[in-house]
């Protein structure tokens, strides 16, 4: 006896193709494989998917309104189609609506990149802030089609291609019936419209690149590798679409006096070894200006003095960093004869011209390494 093909899918013989699908598609979202793991609804569910073929194919369905079977085997030939064909129950909603739905047009303005332009900047002006003018390549909006991409006096129009949709589509049949795709469209690239005489400046783009001059004010206290965002001074975008920003990365030179952590900076000095025994005052150049730096009596090599607020500012805060300078005592390599006279003299009134003072010295200085390690 022949499958009762519309019993199976729960419609009247003479029901139409719009609910024969629905029928199916309600049948097919309980008995999938991927959404009920039960072995009868896959059974079910290969039993409705031949149905579903039987009453979609105009030759089977009359067959079918015949008495017969277009199969010729029975219901035993089931097992036949099973879940071949679908990867998962998305696959079958795409077969009855085409796949994914219907995008529209998309426009021909679109926004433009972001940009990124290199300055090198010296330590002051990084320090205390400055104005630069800088020049930048970048797309800009066409003066001649002011971004509409076409010759003056003409207009885009409707691509016959895919009638002004921006896309287009293709059927092909299969054991479900026919199934439906869309694709963007090649000839209008999706936008729906063809420029049939372009811009001659442009060439369609609706835009043109330029050198232009910008200025850019630098904030008092920027670093090496901060960047400064220019809204709307990037590429323009296709169409003529609203550009994008413009960032400018601070690149700092090294100075010769002075490196910089943060909002502080450091330098170093070298004094005489009697200027470090006895004290003295530095005049010192600094990024604002000269300042008198005290050196007291008995300074060592290493010793680090502070000058306050003589930094950067604090780019996010209030007040300015701190000028660290770094002390280092030169020892004198060559002596004449006098100097040499006068070194041993001072030697001999501290006590420093026997081998016990040295060993005394060793021994103190020993001493207190050990005690360091000892953690007294």
């Amino acid at each position: 006896m022949a499958t009762d093909y519309y019993g199976v899918l729960g419609v009247a013989r003479g029901a139409s193709d719009s609910d024969i699908k629905r029928a199916y598609r309600r049948l097919a979202r309980d008995l999938h494989p991927d959404v009920n793991p039960d072995p009868r609804a896959k059974e079910r569910f290969q039993e409705v998917t031949r149905a579903y073929e039987a009453l979609t194919d105009p030759e089977k369905r009359r067959i079918v309104d015949l008495g017969g079977d277009p199969f010729d085997t029975g219901p035993a030939a089931g097992g036949g189609f099973g879940t071949a064909g679908f990867g998962g129950l998305g696959d079958i909603m795409d077969a009855f609506f085409g796949g994914a739905a219907s995008r529209g047009p998309r426009s021909r303005v679109r926004a433009g990149r972001d940009a990124l332009i290199p300055i090198e900047l010296e330590l002051d002006e990084t320090v205390f802030g400055t104005t630069k003018d800088i020049t930048v390549d970048t797309a800009v909006i066409c003066s001649t089609c002011t971004g509409a991409g076409t010759a003056p006096g003409t207009h885009p129009t409707t691509c016959t291609t895919c009638s002004g949709r921006g896309e287009v589509q293709s059927v092909q049949r299969g054991f479900l019936g026919q199934v439906m795709s869309s694709r963007v469209c090649p000839t209008c690239a999706g936008t729906g419209q063809v420029i049939p005489e372009p811009c001659p400046e442009c060439a369609g783009d609706g835009r043109v690149r330029s050198r232009r001059t910008l200025q850019v004010k630098v904030p008092a206290g920027v670093e090496d590798g901060m960047r400064i965002r220019l809204t709307g001074q990037g590429e323009v975008g296709p169409g003529g679409g609203p550009a994008g920003d413009l960032y400018v990365e601070i690149h700092e030179r090294p100075h010769d006096v002075f490196t910089r952590d943060g909002e502080d900076l450091h330098c170093r000095v070298t004094l005489p070894m009697t200027s470090a025994a006895l004290g003295t005052t530095l005049t010192l150049k600094t990024l604002d200006g000269e300042e008198d730096l005290d050196i007291r009596p008995g300074t060592q090599s290493g010793s680090v003095l502070t000058l306050r607020a003589h930094g950067a500012p604090r780019l996010r805060g209030t007040g300015r960093g701190n000028l660290v300078v770094h002390v280092e005592v030169s020892t004198p390599t060559r002596l004449d004869a006098e100097q040499e006279k006068l070194l041993r003299e001072l030697a001999a009134l501290r006590g420093e011209d026997t081998p016990e003072s040295h060993r005394e010295a060793q021994g103190g200085l020993f001493s207190r390494v050990r005690d360091a390690f000892n953690g007294r």
